[in-house]
């Protein structure tokens, strides 16, 4: 049987953390272009250094804080905005090479980009004809 290969079919969401708990879930993109497959996070107000990327058997889970900070002597008139840590968790498809995943932060997105594995890029096969086709070498088991 013949199956298409998509590697968009095998991103899915385990869960969702409620915003009761202080925990939300990262908005996310992904697309791909020629051979890599790109995914972006929306993490507004994250501190660059909390944010952790984990990759363990076709999982991918991210993790990151966002902080307030209030100069000293301050004290709140209004607070609506909280501290919270913003999880995600991604199941990656066979096919991408999550051993060479690419990772950027910049103006609060966090963009991933991951490649193909080379046996799930395209090849071109070659196709023999008339005498070609009778000159295959076949070795003896």
């Amino acid at each position: 049987m013949l199956m298409r290969t998509d590697p968009f079919r095998n991103f899915d969401r385990l869960f969702e953390m409620s915003g009761g708990s202080g925990a939300s879930t990262a908005a996310m993109d992904a697309y791909r272009v020629g051979d890599v497959v790109t995914v972006e996070f929306d993490l507004p107000g994250v501190d660059p250094g909390s944010i952790e990327v984990e990759v363990e058997r076709g999982e991918l889970r991210l993790s990151a804080e966002r902080k307030r900070s209030l100069p000293e002597g301050a004290r709140y008139l209004v607070q609506e905005r909280r501290d919270t840590k913003v999880t995600r968790r991604v199941m990656l498809g066979e096919t991408l090479d999550v051993d060479h995943v690419d990772a950027e932060f910049d103006d609060g997105v966090l963009t991933l980009r991951i490649p193909l594995r080379e046996s799930a890029k395209p090849r071109q096969v070659e196709v023999r004809h008339g005498a070609e086709a009778k000159a295959i070498d076949v070795e003896a088991s």
